[in-house]
């Protein structure tokens, strides 16, 4: 068995519109084989078939505005305040008429919520005005939106257009650095090195799964080993169990506060 005592915590640098070039990122490194991969991830499948993420959204125009105003704050925070405000404001066109002022109003009980309400006004905006009110398909176009970064970009292209992207936010970047699964220095080293590590036939949920994983059982300060399906698998210094815990299909998505 491992020490039970946990060591230290990787932190994750913000969501930055920075993008480092991928002949940057070196000779993927990774601590497990092909054959460990795929069965780390086919155990992932089997516990949430499909998962989803929990911000509340009805279309991709709400998905961009709550992804946006989720930095630096929690997902039930987020949905909480939304959920008034996208009864309202379900368009680029209706924010606008909304205005900044009252959408304030609508955010306030969000970190930083007069900020992101100018930024939420300007994509709007922008949206009218450069995309005919429709969120944009590509990376290259939605970061090019005001409080839009990569991650923000990324998250939009999975949950909305159904592509096959990695939005690495605080806990895929600590997991893929704890477990060794894909460490980098740079959210952007972990995410190009996670899309040629993880099997193409898992990539598309892999996103949801490294997060709902690093949100309820691999958690930043108590990780809870004995509740995790790879524990035999998992090759982090960390950890304090390697039996691995039962493999049962769970809800796809689990609403409520994380216990770090």
């Amino acid at each position: 068995m491992a020490n039970p005592k946990l060591k230290s915590v990787t932190k994750t640098p913000q969501d930055t519109k920075v993008i480092v070039s991928r002949k940057s990122v070196a000779a993927v490194r990774t601590a497990y084989s092909l054959a460990e991969r795929e069965e780390i991830f086919r155990r992932f499948s089997v516990q949430r078939p499909e998962p989803r993420g929990e911000l509340e959204h009805t279309n991709p125009f709400t998905l961009v505005v709550a992804v946006a105003l989720s930095a630096q704050a929690t997902d039930v925070g987020v949905n909480k305040a939304t959920r008034a405000l996208f009864k309202v404001a379900y368009t680029p066109e209706k924010m606008l008429d909304l205005g900044e002022e009252r959408l304030r109003d609508y955010i306030r009980t969000i970190g930083l919520y007069r900020n992101k309400a100018k930024n939420v006004i300007a994509l709007s905006q922008m949206l009218v005005d450069q995309f005919g009110g429709k969120v944009p398909e590509t990376r290259d176009e939605l970061v090019r939106l005001p409080g839009v970064g990569r991650k923000t970009a990324n998250v939009v292209l999975s949950m909305a257009f159904g592509q096959a992207t990695m939005a690495v936010d605080t806990h895929i970047f600590r997991i893929a650095n704890r477990i060794r699964l894909a460490p980098g220095k740079t959210p952007d080293e972990v995410e190009a090195r996670l899309m040629k590590v993880i099997p193409k036939h898992y990539l598309y949920h892999a996103h949801h799964w490294l997060i709902l994983h690093g949100r309820y059982t691999c958690k930043a300060r108590r990780p809870e080993c004995e509740r995790c399906v790879i524990a035999d698998l998992c090759k982090s210094p960390e950890k304090s169990w390697d039996v691995p815990a039962p493999l049962v299909e769970l809800p796809p998505q689990m609403i409520g506060e994380a216990v770090e």
